[in-house]
């Protein structure tokens, strides 16, 4: 990948990335694969992680570029200070899930923990850390539907975890949902297979978690607003879906 074609901002202090679905944001325990971190450092030397996304999930993601912007950026990441009081971190994120959710908007607050025996994968627990996701569906398409998402706490698997919990896991989901892709044979009942193809290729076969919006306070106090835009398969499964909806 041409790291310079996923770069949404930067400064002196920061980087700000549009990460494509399957790129690690950090390195992993066997190091195998490459990862953003590896081609920040690469280009700039010294990189400092502030936050990450899961390998699955696409969008938005910083780096800082200094110890001092580190430590402001890490603690604004923190999402709740030791009091409880919400930071003005603002962290947005579009999915797609499977089915219709009951409530149009909600807050979901199960407490998650690390799963006792499978490494990398977390539980609702009422022993685990507390936390809380906000949805609002945008866009109900019966079969799937797609939901803004706001954290409130940063979990690992929070989103993915919460949706499960509610019913509706995420879109090729193989850690909480059936992890199946999505075929636009699936989307359109008169689908003909192209001449080309052989066999038919999935339209979505990545976790359906996209991070679109930050926002941030930088270091001299000036509110920072990020957006990453949606990527082609994503836009290409709404726009099938919107045109099932509408019987085409």
């Amino acid at each position: 990948m041409k790291l310079k074609d996923y770069i949404l901002f930067e400064n002196d202090d920061f980087v700000a990335i549009n990460k494509p679905s399957g790129l690690l944001s950090i390195p992993d325990r066997e190091g195998k694969d490459i990862s953003l971190k590896q081609l920040l450092k690469e280009k700039y030397g010294a990189i400092y992680t502030v936050h990450r996304l899961d390998r699955g999930t696409s969008g938005l993601v910083i780096f800082a570029k200094n110890e001092l912007a580190h430590k402001h950026l890490s603690l604004q990441f923190v999402l709740k200070d030791s009091f409880g009081e919400e930071r003005q971190t603002k962290k947005d994120y579009l999915g797609l899930v499977i089915g219709s959710p009951v409530n149009q908007k909600g807050t979901i607050e199960s407490p998650i923990a690390e799963h006792p025996a499978r490494n990398g994968t977390m539980i609702i627990h009422h022993k685990g850390k507390e936390s809380q996701t906000s949805y609002e569906v945008l866009q109900d398409f019966g079969i799937y539907s797609w939901l803004q998402f706001r954290l409130h706490t940063g979990r690992t698997h929070q989103i993915r975890i919460h949706m499960k919990e509610l019913g509706h896991p995420i879109v090729c989901d193989d850690l909480y949902g059936d992890g199946k892709p999505v075929f636009v044979s699936s989307l359109k009942s008169k689908f003909k297979l192209s001449k080309k193809e052989e066999e038919e290729q999935p339209i979505l076969n990545r976790l359906a978690l996209h991070a679109w919006q930050l926002g941030f306070m930088d270091r001299s106090g000036t509110r920072v607003e990020l957006m990453a835009p949606l990527p082609k398969d994503l836009r290409a499964t709404l726009q099938q879906l919107e045109k099932r909806k509408k019987g085409r």
